[in-house]
């Protein structure tokens, strides 16, 4: 019976020890969008910053607009996204310190073989739109409020066009992430708009091709932003500043740099 207790004793002593080590251990929480995690992108990068620093890396990978709510809610330490109208705002409104921008890529349209609209090779975005409005051919939104649903609501506007009158016909919005909308669009033989990263990172590509790419349009930025202390006073904020100043710093941008999808550069460092 003394056994037993000691054994119990001991145990409860390891769990408090275990418990206090693991309470100890910095982290910080980075409210990210899909395409930085499903690239790959962040698996490449993170184990960089954890070995200089000592500080791990808990990623919350939605769509920019939840991403971006999240953060509101103080729900993160560290907001990395890619809208930039929407995190000028965050900043403005007071929920982030400062915004710096930390790389960018593009976007692409992608579509069926049989390209039903007729838009294989262009250059044009809105011309492409337009085409596949003239066309009612399908086209897959992600309809989600993240910076990919944004960017190709921003394109239809700029075409002067609204299709959300057509939702549920020829257009239609899942709701999802991009993957999931890159397999309704394979099912369905529709159109998409998708960020090239998470394209090239993408295996069940099916009858989909890249039909439009090169517009300077579709440029894609990312920022990284340290949410407000003063909002939330359990930010941590010495953490996260320190993760910015390595993402923006030669190491960082190195890393970015460094990372490869199909022997090409996906991500390319723009920090100033």
């Amino acid at each position: 019976m003394i056994f037993r207790a000691f054994i119990r004793a001991a145990a409860v002593t390891l769990g408090l020890s275990a418990g206090a080590v693991s309470a100890e251990t910095p982290f910080i929480v980075v409210q990210s969008t899909t395409s930085t995690q499903n690239s790959g992108l962040l698996e490449h990068i993170l184990p960089w910053f954890e070995a200089e620093s000592g500080i791990d890396v808990r990623v919350v990978a939605v769509g920019t607009g939840q991403a971006i709510r999240n953060a509101v809610n103080g729900d993160g330490d560290v907001l990395l996204v890619h809208a930039k109208p929407a995190e000028e705002k965050f900043v403005a409104d007071g929920w982030g310190v400062e915004r710096k921008d930390l790389m960018y890529n593009d976007f692409v349209l992608v579509g069926p073989k049989s390209d039903p609209a007729g838009i294989r090779g262009g250059t044009d975005i809105l011309v492409a739109l337009t085409a596949i409005a003239e066309a009612e051919a399908p086209f897959a939104s992600r309809g989600d409020d993240s910076g990919t649903h944004k960017a190709e609501l921003g394109h239809w506007s700029s075409a002067g066009l609204d299709p959300k009158g057509a939702s549920g016909t020829w257009y239609r919005e899942t709701g999802s992430g991009m993957g999931a909308t890159l397999n309704v669009a394979g099912g369905m033989d529709a159109y998409t708009l998708t960020d090239r990263a998470t394209w090239l990172s993408f295996g069940n590509r099916g009858n989909l091709e890249v039909l439009v790419e090169g517009d300077p349009r579709l440029f894609n930025q990312y920022g990284v932003i340290l949410v407000n202390p003063e909002k939330h006073q359990h930010v941590r904020a010495a953490s996260g500043q320190r993760f910015i100043d390595w993402l923006t710093g030669p190491d960082g941008q190195e890393a970015i740099a460094s990372f490869r999808l199909e022997g090409q550069q996906v991500f390319f460092p723009n920090a100033q």
